[in-house]
């Protein structure tokens, strides 16, 4: 299997404030890379997976 590039783009709620956030990730397909999403964030920001909404995937060409 190959891995493919995606944008995945969002946002994630950091105290009362919500940030928008966009990012390139490797991975085989769309929900390898929705969970990867998740990781990243999540441990860069020491948020939760309920704290994070991912709005949009795409591959890149």
């Amino acid at each position: 299997m190959t891995e493919k590039t995606f944008l995945v783009k969002g946002i994630y709620k950091e105290q009362q404030e919500e940030k928008k956030f966009s990012k390139e990730i490797n991975a085989v397909n769309e929900t390898f890379a929705k969970e990867k999403a998740f990781s990243l964030i999540g441990s860069k920001h020491k948020l939760n997976r309920h704290r994070i909404t991912i709005n949009e995937i795409s591959e890149k060409k």
